[in-house]
């Protein structure tokens, strides 16, 4: 018998339908596998985790099968509350794999400190846009007795406040500035002097 006459005969048509079914069996539990060990196909909603505190975080993320990771860092945004949430990657709405790791951010306990620059014989329309620009707000501004017009102290819940101390960011700083007012005293002053030495000048 030749091959190719074995070619047609029952037997190897029967062995060959056999091999077809083994394979086709075994392409149906690999494909299963992969879809088991690598949860092809799934999709889970991220949940929105904003202003959450972390033990609703846990709580939340457990039910869904997933995971968190916290970043390091955030900025104090007084939104929120203190120790919660306030951004996280991926945002609520897409759709993950299971174990997937949502990474948040919490929001601190308060601002983040500053230190107070020298705005101390500055005028207050230097001082001002200064400490605005630092991070802090400006408060009460009181004047007193000077011979110039510039910043003569700054004050903090109404202590004195030193150059270089450190504040939380929009903190109220106080200013208390010089009205000018002895220099105008000492220029009519002047003034007198002069105009008594040329009376005597004009006398003589």
């Amino acid at each position: 018998m030749t091959f190719f006459k074995f070619l047609t005969t029952k037997t190897f048509l029967k062995q060959l339908l056999y091999a077809v079914v083994v394979l086709i069996i075994l392409s149906f539990i690999v494909l299963w596998w992969l879809k088991s060990t690598t949860n092809h196909g799934q999709q889970i909603e991220v949940p929105n985790l904003s202003k959450l505190s972390l033990d609703k975080v846990e709580e939340v993320l457990d039910e869904r099968d997933l995971k968190y990771e916290i970043l390091d860092s955030a900025n104090y945004n007084p939104e929120y509350p203190k120790y919660s949430v306030i951004e996280q990657v991926p945002k609520a709405g897409n759709f993950v794999k299971e174990d997937r790791k949502i990474y948040i951010a919490l929001n601190p306990s308060g601002y983040a400190k500053i230190k107070v620059p020298s705005v101390l014989g500055k005028t207050l329309r230097q001082a001002e846009p200064t400490l605005l620009a630092t991070g802090f707000k400006i408060g009460k501004v009181s004047k007193r007795p000077h011979i110039s017009d510039q910043v003569l102290e700054m004050r903090y819940k109404g202590e004195r406040l030193e150059v270089g101390t450190e504040l939380q960011k929009t903190s109220v700083i106080d200013l208390i500035v010089g009205d000018g007012s002895l220099n105008r005293v000492q220029e009519v002053s002047n003034d007198g002097e002069g105009n008594s030495e040329n009376d005597a000048d004009e006398s003589n």
